[in-house]
């Protein structure tokens, strides 16, 4: 960038900064009503009530039903696997078809076993709601072996997943997905300050801005898949995109992490034991039989598990639309309605994932519910809260793409603060039901 253009603009005149001052703050306030977010007053009574009784009734024998169809079909799907050989060899294909269509058949096996092994993982976490019977006993005990078999410390989680539900989207008390401020992020303040060839300073650094922050596709793939694979053992074992403010070391598998009590140490010892004794397990499978069978049979779908709860989680509460609020404006209700519910591959998230992407503000409401009641629960809660329900139909995987693109950073200091792109726009400003601009709506992008 040439030195011409990086030469300060003239400071205009005092009277004519005072009178640009009062005219962006008039601005800020004359919203179109694409770009307000009224912030909502419910009450968690006002929630509960409008859900009907009797979804709140947890039965353990029509949960286990659940359980005993994830497990019916992973099996029937493990059995397939191990005889495609003995199935493609009915059809006398040449080599090169043979194993082609082996390939196929392998990788259909590992998604669909990903699929379902998520929705073994969405039961667990039913487990540690207590949504999965009355009992707390066996809840916990069927939680804790659902979660060591897929490498998930039950109790550690269980701690940590109760103080998101207890703080979600606050943004010094939520647990994950915790969003980067502007000076986190390192982006550069934009201020104005007169005109340089013919741009507004304010523009130019907004063109400096975008062109620092916007990623390629191929660098947004990347990272993308760097994180879904990833991202969900990075949380539990160093406290990837948890607070910020949590000590160095911070983590799942840790008594005396800043996450837990005293008094729950020997329920992190319980979570290290059943995910240490799966991992011996593994260890044992590939030492007796062999390491590329338990990679193909286990460790890859046990991959594709983690990249759709990483993604699911992620698109949960992360969105141009959704706020975060500081401590001055948070209320366990709003943080509640900061949730999105999203379609999931047609068939596959009603049933191989239980309705985890298309119920959750309803999961968010009452945890406690359990997933087969939570759909009758969305419709009523949708028929109430009518523009506070948020629900988008776009492809998960396309959603994932753009807010991943355009959620990057928070402006420091909101007590309700919408994500900013690479332009430094964000889409919302947060306004009370009076009408008054409840935080700064600086640098508005046109509503989508």
């Amino acid at each position: 960038m040439s030195a011409t253009l990086r030469q300060r603009a003239p400071s205009p005149p005092a009277g004519q900064v005072e009178k640009d001052q009062l005219i962006r703050e008039a601005e800020e306030k004359e919203l179109n009503e694409g770009q307000k977010f009224v912030l909502p007053n419910y009450t968690v009574k006002q929630l509960l009530d409008v859900i009907p009784a009797h979804c709140f009734h947890r039965s353990a024998l029509r949960s286990s039903v659940y359980v005993l169809q994830d497990v019916v079909v992973i099996g029937a799907l493990v059995y397939a696997y191990f005889h495609i050989d003995s199935f493609l060899s009915r059809f006398n294909l040449p080599a090169a078809a043979f194993y082609a269509a082996k390939t196929i058949l392998t990788f259909g096996y590992i998604v669909m076993t990903g699929f379902f092994g998520t929705g073994l993982w969405v039961i667990g976490h039913e487990c540690g709601h207590q949504a999965y019977s009355s009992s707390k006993q066996v809840n916990n005990s069927v939680g804790w072996v659902i979660h060591s078999l897929l490498l998930v410390p039950y109790h550690s989680w269980r701690i940590s997943h109760a103080r998101h539900h207890a703080a979600t989207n606050h943004l010094t008390r939520d647990e994950v997905f915790v969003p980067k401020t502007r000076k986190e992020y390192k982006a550069p303040p934009i201020k104005e300050e007169g005109e340089i060839l013919g741009m507004t300073v304010s523009e130019f650094r907004q063109s400096e801005l975008k062109e620092a922050l916007e990623d390629s596709p191929i660098m947004i793939c990347y990272n993308l898949f760097i994180r879904q694979v990833f991202g969900w053992p990075a949380y539990l074992i160093m406290n990837a995109s948890g607070q910020r403010h949590y000590p160095k070391g911070t983590n799942h598998f840790t008594p005396s992490s800043i996450i837990f009590k005293p008094a729950q140490f020997l329920q992190i010892i319980a979570s290290d034991i059943g995910v240490f004794a799966t991992l011996a397990g593994l260890a044992y499978w590939s030492y007796a039989r062999s390491f590329t069978e338990m990679m193909i049979v286990y460790f890859i779908p046990y991959l594709f598990v983690n990249n759709w709860l990483v993604m699911i989680t992620f698109l949960q509460h992360t969105d141009p639309l959704l706020p975060h609020y500081s401590a001055n404006k948070w209320t366990f209700a709003r943080g509640a309605l900061c949730t999105v519910d999203r379609k999931f591959f047609g068939w596959i998230g009603p049933v191989a994932l239980h309705g985890i992407a298309e119920t959750h503000v309803a999961h968010h409401i009452s945890s406690k519910m359990p997933h087969y009641h939570a759909w009758e629960a969305t419709e009523a809660l949708k028929t109430f809260l009518g523009q506070h329900y948020h629900q988008s139909d776009e492809h998960i995987l396309k959603s994932c793409y753009r807010i991943y693109k355009t959620c990057l950073f928070i402006e420091e200091g909101q007590d309700v603060a919408f994500f900013k792109d690479a332009n430094g726009l964000a889409q919302k400003v947060g306004v009370e039901e009076t009408g008054n601009v409840s935080d700064s709506g600086v640098d508005m992008g046109e509503a989508k």
